[in-house]
């Protein structure tokens, strides 16, 4: 007893097999791929250098380098209201965010910034109670933000 024999169907005299087109599709893809190739990439040979890199013709343009000069603003953060704030958190010195659980009221905190000379410095408190809040930011002496709620767990957001 043997194991029958298995044959390869073929197409019909005349008629071409189901992955014929497959195969030509794929060598045309590959066709198309290498001659993209061989006409983009640089070619260096001995006879025949590496293309050089563009030298620009006419004037040469001297660029100087801008000066930003920097101030140091004195930013003050007052929170006036109730007895207590929970979560309070604002813009500390560097920029950096600095967060308290809980303050006795009312509660101030003095910084540092440093700003371009001819822009304003970000500035933001933000804080909750049981009752009512006034925040006030002051920059270098000026009120540049003042804000108030009042309220069961109302938050407090207060930016310039």
């Amino acid at each position: 007893m043997g194991v029958p024999g298995a044959t390869r169907p073929t197409a019909a005299r005349g008629e071409s097999g189901r992955l014929r087109p497959l195969g030509s599709a794929v060598a045309g893809v590959v066709a198309v791929a290498v001659t993209v190739a061989w006409y983009v990439m640089p070619k260096a040979t001995p006879d025949r250098p590496a293309p050089a890199a563009a030298v620009p013709s006419g004037p040469s343009v001297t660029v100087e380098p801008v000066t930003v000069h920097e101030v140091t603003r004195t930013v003050v953060y007052e929170l006036t209201g109730g007895d207590v704030a929970h979560n309070l958190t604002y813009v500390a010195t560097g920029g950096d965010l600095e967060q308290q659980a809980e303050v006795r009221l009312p509660w101030s905190v003095t910084v540092q910034r440093k700003a371009p000379a001819e822009q304003p410095v970000f500035s933001s408190l933000v804080a909750q109670s049981t009752g009512a809040l006034l925040c006030r930011i002051r920059v270098d002496g000026h009120v540049v933000a003042e804000k108030s709620v009042a309220g069961e767990g109302r938050q407090l957001s207060c930016s310039a």
